[in-house]
């Protein structure tokens, strides 16, 4: 996938709202971006939740773009949870953020709520990965967060009519829309992410209630060329980047 290049140390800043993130292991990237521009607010959530929310990015962004009243998130990282508090405070939005220091398996046993959009950017290397850093490599594989538990969570504090967004590789749709099915969550609406016109597949931005209907699927080109951004690309992100 193509990532803006920048100093993983120094604060990303976007149009309202500025990312600290120089004590997270994942730091801010494309994928997360899409998430928090690509998923949908039709339904006007009053309440959303972010499982695993590094920085704090996606929920931020749906802070822009929403009114609702509670935004929780969750982060198991230590690290990763104090400076994701630390940016939704900093936000213009510090009084409808809250940041749940836990795991997601803590987080099932423990809340009764329900929530009417649920986002998630989930690790997801399933093969063992080894940067140097244990926290970087725990946020990176999906043994952390596995797929099934993602679900089961999810389907547990969705509203009845609530809506689920996630980002995952391409390779894993089918089996990720497999387990999914098992607790009655269905794909309403695909999108399919390369990052130029000649590149495979790489994400899938998926959407999933509890109502089985086909699914709308369309797809997302990044760049025409390096730096050369698509239209639909630029609409989607341009309240967010400085550039665009």
């Amino acid at each position: 996938m193509y990532c803006f290049i920048f100093d993983a140390m120094k604060p990303f800043k976007f149009k309202e709202f500025t990312i600290h993130q120089d004590q997270c292991a994942m730091k801010v990237g494309t994928d997360g971006v899409l998430l928090g521009a690509w998923a949908s607010l039709h339904n006007y959530p009053e309440s959303i939740l972010d499982i695993g929310a590094g920085t704090g990015l996606i929920a931020l962004q749906l802070a822009q773009r929403s009114i609702a009243e509670t935004i929780d998130a969750i982060e198991l990282d230590d690290d990763a949870y104090e400076q994701c508090v630390s940016n939704f405070e900093a936000s213009p939005w510090g009084d409808r953020l809250f940041c749940y220091h836990a795991g997601f398996d803590e987080f099932v046993d423990e809340m009764d709520d329900k929530y009417d959009l649920i986002v998630s950017n989930p690790p997801f290397y399933t093969e063992e990965v080894a940067s140097g850093s244990q926290s970087r490599d725990s946020a990176r594989q999906n043994s952390s967060l596995p797929f099934e538990e993602l679900v089961q969570g999810v389907s547990r504090f969705l509203t009845e009519n609530g809506i689920f967004s996630v980002i995952i590789p391409f390779k894993e749709e089918d089996s990720f829309i497999a387990l999914a099915n098992k607790v009655g969550l269905f794909p309403m609406r695909i999108t399919r992410v390369k990052g130029n016109p000649d590149s495979d597949f790489k994400r899938s931005l998926m959407e999933f209630n509890f109502n089985k209907k086909e699914p709308v699927i369309d797809d997302l080109v990044i760049e025409t060329a390096r730096h050369q951004y698509t239209e639909e690309y630029i609409k989607l992100t341009q309240a967010f980047y400085l550039k665009m």
